[in-house]
């Protein structure tokens, strides 16, 4: 399959982009659960809710938050956005968002790389395993 996009359905996937984006606004949080897996399955279109899915990542209930930090690492964002958020969330009292944190920073790469510290204290201090794990994983994709 050809991997460019038709002109309509990069349109139709800038609206899809924007009522997910809406669906973060919902005072229901399985409504901005599905908001932002709906982000994260979109991809790079999605890149213009990074802003309103960092701070969803900072308020929401525990599932919301999570699916806001793997939304983050999927959508493409501008890494000065994404990974100041995305570091705040390594320190969530929830271990499944601290988890989905380091790899979503894993997924930004490189481009990510002042997350490093704050990685290697988690991959090494966490009391997750899980979290550690994803940790090293992220630290690879950074070459760390």
């Amino acid at each position: 399959m050809n991997r460019r996009r038709e002109p309509c359905v990069l349109a139709l996937a800038i609206l899809l982009a924007a009522d997910l984006q809406r669906m973060l606004d919902d005072p229901d949080p399985t409504v901005q659960t599905q908001g932002a897996i709906g982000l994260a399955q979109l991809g790079a279109e999605g890149r213009e809710a990074a802003s309103r899915l960092t701070e969803v990542l900072k308020s929401s209930p525990p599932l919301v938050r999570q699916n806001a930090a793997l939304a983050l690492g999927k959508i493409d964002p501008d890494p000065a956005i994404a990974t100041p958020a995305l570091i705040d969330a390594l320190s969530d009292e929830e271990w499944t968002v601290r988890r989905q944190a380091a790899l979503a920073l894993g997924d930004l790469g490189p481009a990510a790389k002042d997350a490093v510290p704050a990685l290697q204290k988690l991959q090494r201090d966490d009391s997750q395993m899980r979290v550690r794990e994803a940790a090293r994983m992220a630290l690879g994709k950074m070459g760390k």
